[in-house]
């Protein structure tokens, strides 16, 4: 099952026993906080759950799958996530 915003609103809710408007405009805020942060090329760490990274990609050749074509992939920005060995010890039961 894939976590949704929806699920965590009310996950808030239940857990800290707020109203749904308030639990709604939490996870809004935090999710507007890590979106800022990660455009301004800013990396974030979460202790115990890993760390989201902004990487830079050089340009690079690609194909195009449905017609075969080649072209080239510009130079981008990418978010990369690196498991904490905390969370990492706990997915693999060590």
């Amino acid at each position: 099952m894939t976590l949704t915003k929806e699920n965590l609103v009310n996950s808030i809710r239940i857990q800290l026993d707020f109203q749904k408007r308030k639990s709604a405009n939490l996870i809004d805020s935090l999710l507007e906080i890590i979106k800022k942060t990660l455009e301004n090329g800013e990396d974030i760490l979460i202790s115990g759950f890993g760390k989201f990274c902004v990487k830079e990609t050089d340009e690079h050749r690609g194909r195009n799958p449905r017609i075969g074509n080649d072209l080239t992939q510009g130079a981008r920005r990418v978010i990369v996530f690196r498991c904490s060995p905390v969370l990492s010890k706990k997915l693999n039961d060590e």
